[in-house]
């Protein structure tokens, strides 16, 4: 008869928003071993299974600890709750943890008094608009009547709860009927229990015990901190929002650049310092797609996205914002892993906004291939690849804007743009291999430019930091023929150095805040290197912090209007790296906002 050998969640902690799919182990009638599901409609041998999700009520209301989530709450603050902030934030476990949380806490009420909530939905909450009445802190004693607020919030639960058990000050409320639940913010503070029982299909029975399960209790979802759109231009954009609340203009469109971090390599070994919840990807899908849903970008560029990812969660997720999709997974000859978790880029645009006129795909291991056919002597042909092919891709697309900022003297002009998103993915020591990555992508797209008068954006992961021979090819066009890294070319694929040129006026989109002065720009200044125009840092681990991560563009066909405020580390809680419960890459965004010159520079 069919049985159940083992019950087991994948997370922890439950958090709102999340789905939580227990892990089951069965076993057969034939006494085989499975983990596949026997629902009602495919049942084996005259069996299936049934399940239950409940929520238990305890009479005693319980708030949980914003800064660590598995603790209880027994301070509040109550500066948070005259600021209108979201009251889950506002509560703490002890005195200490308040204290050693101060320094990223006030932040919050430092953006709540200078912020207002333009529609007081979910996602404003999230990313930062607050109503201010204040931001005086009071730290109090947590009461039951303090800490209710966040356990109700009205929102509705997805299945209809029922009373069904009462026993000893607590009440078991029936939440679900299916193998998966996904936590409401009516479960916040509460503790869930799984029921799995194996059910006769003749009678409708339960056959045996049911398999049981608890969770520990419920967390909202951890939020990063607010990040603004910042003026370059001279021109206050703030308040300059559009029914959907986004940021824009006529003219204008907002591009944004982000490495998710692939669930391949979120291992728990290289990032041991974030929790095993925040790290596990239930929990980071949700907590990315919120992210890059609340930037409301026109065009989005992610590096990093697993082929079954793009699939199965963003493609669809993102159609659901008005977003479509295009992908370019990594091509397999040096990975022999499963071909749906190699990742790749993937590139989004909103229809109302651009139409997709053509696409264009990049293997750096085909270009490697020709290289070594030409350049490479034949007893060499075969170590020069083993060098060379490195699976990078870069996926270029070339859009047409269904707006214009063009005069009455040019009513019909089409307006084209061409966007590069690309990750290059090369060991630290094969210099030479990315360098050339680099080179062989930006000549690929002065081939672009020169059939088509068409503005450009090159956006991605260059593993290179600034003043690196890559960064210094993409940003000021050459390489000084004495660069250091230079030295490292076995194959000699680098020569002559004169060679390493391109003609794409490109600059990084970040310079305007080294470079600008006035109202917000001086913060902004203080996270920037300014020997180098680039932000401070882009990736954040606890063994590197540094700039990998750029959005160049054509200078004399765009103009720069706004940025992200980057972030520093006082937005950082204090000894904490890159992905974090609040930050689900290692990786930090990058979004720009640009405007077409209605006459290009030539």
């Amino acid at each position: 008869m069919l049985s159940v050998l083992r019950v087991h969640l994948p997370s922890d902690i439950p958090i709102v928003g999340c789905e939580l799919t227990p892990y089951l182990l069965l076993r057969r009638p034939d006494k085989t071993v499975t983990t596949d599901d026997v629902p009602e409609s495919a049942p084996l041998d005259g069996h299936f299974l049934r399940y239950k999700w409940y929520r238990i009520q305890s009479d005693r209301k319980v708030a949980v600890c914003s800064v660590h989530p598995s603790e209880q709450a027994t301070l509040q603050c109550l500066g948070c709750v005259k600021a209108k902030i979201p009251v889950a934030k506002s509560y703490h476990c002890s005195p200490k943890c308040f204290s050693d949380a101060w320094q990223h806490h006030r932040v919050l009420h430092d953006h709540a008094a200078s912020s207002v909530n333009e529609n007081g939905n979910e996602e404003e909450e999230i990313f930062g608009r607050f109503n201010s009445t204040g931001s005086g802190v009071v730290n109090a004693t947590l009461t039951g009547s303090a800490s209710s607020a966040s356990l109700t919030n009205g929102s509705t639960s997805l299945y209809p709860a029922a009373v069904t058990q009462r026993s000893g000050g607590e009440t078991w409320f029936e939440v679900g009927r299916s193998k998966t639940y996904t936590p409401s913010a009516d479960d916040i503070g509460h503790v869930l229990k799984f029921e799995c029982v194996v059910v006769d299909m003749e009678m409708k029975l339960p056959v045996g015990h049911p398999n049981t399960i608890l969770t520990s209790r419920v967390i909202p979802a951890p939020s990063p901190i607010p990040r603004r759109l910042i003026p370059v231009s001279g021109t206050d954009m703030m308040g300059q929002l559009d029914s959907d609340g986004r940021i824009s203009s006529s003219g204008t469109f907002t591009v944004l650049s982000y490495n998710i971090l692939s669930d391949t390599y979120a291992s728990s070994e290289l990032y041991s310092y974030c929790p095993s919840w925040a790290l596990s990807w239930p929990y980071r899908r949700q907590n990315l797609l919120r992210e890059i849903v609340g930037y409301r970008a026109d065009i989005v560029c992610l590096q990093e996205v697993q082929n079954d990812h793009f699939e199965e969660f963003f493609a669809p997720e993102l159609d659901k914002h008005g977003y479509q999709a295009l992908y370019k997974r990594k091509t397999n000859e040096v990975y022999g892993g499963n071909i749906h978790t190699i990742d790749g880029c993937a590139t989004f645009f909103r229809r109302d906004r651009f139409s997709h006129v053509k696409k264009y795909e990049v293997e750096f291991n085909k270009a490697a291939q020709s290289l070594t056919e030409v350049a490479v002597q034949t007893t060499q042909k075969k170590a020069a690849l083993n060098r060379l092919v490195k699976d990078n891709v870069a996926l270029i697309v070339v859009l047409e804007a269904k707006f214009s900022n063009q005069g009455a003297d040019n009513p019909g002009k089409r307006q084209l743009l061409c966007v590069a998103n690309t990750h290059v993915n090369v060991p630290p020591e094969l210099k030479d291999v990315k360098i050339w990555q680099v080179h062989t992508l930006l000549k690929g797209l002065e081939k672009i430019a020169a059939s088509a008068d068409i503005p450009m954006l090159v956006c991605g992961d260059f593993n290179s930091v600034p003043g690196s021979a890559p960064h210094s090819l993409l940003a000021m066009g050459k390489v000084d023929p004495l660069h250091p890294e230079l030295l490292v070319d076995p194959l000699a694929i680098l020569r002559p150095h004169s060679k390493l040129t391109h003609q794409l006026p490109l600059v990084s989109a970040y310079s305007p805040f080294a470079r600008g002065v006035g109202l917000g720009l001086e913060h902004q200044r203080r996270k920037m290197d300014i020997t180098t125009n680039e932000p401070l840092f882009t990736n954040c681990t606890r063994d590197f912090i540094g700039t990998l991560d750029y959005i160049f563009y054509t200078a004399d066909s765009l103009t720069v209007e706004a940025l992200l405020e980057l972030l520093d580390e006082d937005s950082l809680r204090k000894d904490t790296a890159l992905p974090s419960p609040e930050w689900s890459s290692d990786h930090i965004a990058l979004l720009a906002e640009f405007r077409f010159q209605t006459s290009p520079r030539r």
